[in-house]
């Protein structure tokens, strides 16, 4: 009995098509602001203050500028007393505050001193929440100096200091922010109402770390899809802290911040289509 060739061919070419979706399922992390400029926002955030430190071990003289947007989403809700079960638990790093860190640029201080100084970008709402309580105020100035470490392989002096009578070094930069795009908006006949798509669900999914003790090399996601037949419906896109996922037709979207900084170029992601689970495999960035 001989196999029918037209169909061994047909499966063979969806194998090799699935098989490269797969390598592609990452290509476009990182590239969001560059490839859909649709899904990002050029913005001018305020100035909030200024914060002088310097580097380990060379201590050389470096200016964060800590700014405030609009555009730059909240962190979740943290009263002081959370913060102060925060702080003093095994892991702080639990809580993520959402923040744009833009790129070394050189100043003159005020002894006509050349230094090097950086923009960070919180939420406007949460900047003046840290305004109002010095414990919030603290805490926003660590999360801006291991943000900045994270990701510029940096070590900063904890002997900061706030300057008093500035609020900005330099001139403010504008920078380039992430943002969701805007649903297209289509017009439904109203005898079709009763067939309009229920709204996208939030999958079931887990975070691991690797190794389970001591410093985290690798940070596994495993996210559960059940009715999801094939990758090719997957849109896949990582942020340096943050995870979004689509599962077309609006069957599933995930959109979460992720506890540490990741490298994006070296994260991999595979879907197995017998447990209908996405792992994906991202290296964490090292302190």
């Amino acid at each position: 009995m001989e196999a029918d060739s037209s169909l061994l061919s047909s499966e063979m070419e969806l194998q090799q098509q699935e098989e490269l979706y797969q390598q592609l399922l990452l290509q476009t992390m990182g590239k969001m602001q560059s490839e859909n400029p649709r899904d990002s926002r050029v913005i001018r955030p305020q100035p909030g203050l200024c914060v002088k430190t310097f580097t380990l071990p060379d201590k050389r003289k470096v200016f964060v500028n800590i700014c405030q947007s609009a555009a730059v989403p909240h962190p979740p809700p943290l009263s002081r007393e959370a913060l102060v079960e925060l702080l003093e638990s095994e892991d702080p790093t639990g809580y993520r505050v959402p923040m744009s860190i833009g790129e070394a640029h050189t100043e003159v201080d005020n002894n006509s001193q050349g230094c090097t100084a950086y923009d960070v970008v919180i939420s406007e709402e949460f900047f003046q929440k840290c305004q109002k309580d010095p414990l919030f105020q603290q805490f926003l100035i660590a999360v801006s100096l291991e943000g900045l470490e994270n990701k510029y392989n940096l070590e900063l002096s904890r002997d900061w200091k706030v300057l008093k009578n500035r609020k900005f070094l330099g001139s403010v930069n504008e920078q380039n922010i992430r943002t969701k795009s805007k649903p297209v908006i289509q017009e439904i006949d109203p005898k079709d109402t009763h067939t309009a798509p229920e709204p996208a669900k939030r999958p079931e999914f887990c975070l691991l770390v690797e190794p389970p003790v001591g410093d985290p090399e690798f940070l596994i996601a495993e996210i559960q899809l059940p009715g999801v037949a094939s990758s090719l419906s997957l849109v896949l896109d990582l942020g340096e802290d943050r995870l979004v996922l689509n599962a077309r037709p609006s069957l599933f979207h995930l959109d979460c911040f992720i506890p540490f900084f990741i490298d994006q170029e070296g994260s991999v992601a595979q879907y197995n289509t017998n447990t209908q689970i996405l792992t994906v495999t991202m290296p964490v960035v090292s302190s």
